[in-house]
């Protein structure tokens, strides 16, 4: 599988990104999943601005992500998915995507959200998602960056 990770982050592309997780798992593409900036050329050019050399991206919509991801992970482009929610990550695992674990990196504080951790803050939407993924096979752990441990979030 060419897929390396699978992450949820509401930043998307930043520098804990490339630099913590895209060097360090040696990808050659970030795959960017949401609908609103696979169709925004500006949002797109402004992440694309902080890569650097050897990492590309690729912004999908979910449809397009759903349709393409089983041939990306069965090729032997190194790449990771990234979207902005666990409701994206549920919704491509629901439409079929092979996902086994989904790392969360960042989901910060807003009205109606708990801090289970420094950088996770979880609605009950999020906490509905992240049952389902776990019932569904998919292991879903917190990790901000590679060198921390991970932590299970369906026991939070």
């Amino acid at each position: 599988m060419s897929v390396a990770l699978f992450r949820v982050d509401e930043r998307l592309i930043h520098g804990q990104v490339v630099v913590g997780w895209a060097r360090r798992l040696g990808v050659a593409r970030i795959v960017v999943v949401d609908d609103d900036v696979a169709e925004s050329p500006v949002e797109r050019q402004i992440y694309v601005s902080g890569l650097p050399a050897g990492i590309r991206a690729s912004f999908w919509t979910e449809r397009t992500a759903v349709e393409r991801l089983p041939a990306l992970m069965d090729s032997d482009e190194a790449a990771f998915v990234l979207t902005q929610d666990l409701a994206t990550m549920w919704r491509l695992a629901e439409a079929g995507v092979p996902i086994a674990e989904i790392n969360v990196g960042g989901l910060h504080a807003a009205t109606g959200r708990r801090r289970v951790l420094p950088y996770v803050c979880l609605g009950r939407d999020d906490e509905l998602h992240i049952r389902r993924l776990e019932d569904a096979g998919v292991r879903v752990e917190a990790r901000d960056v590679p060198s921390s441990e991970p932590v299970r979030l369906v026991e939070r």
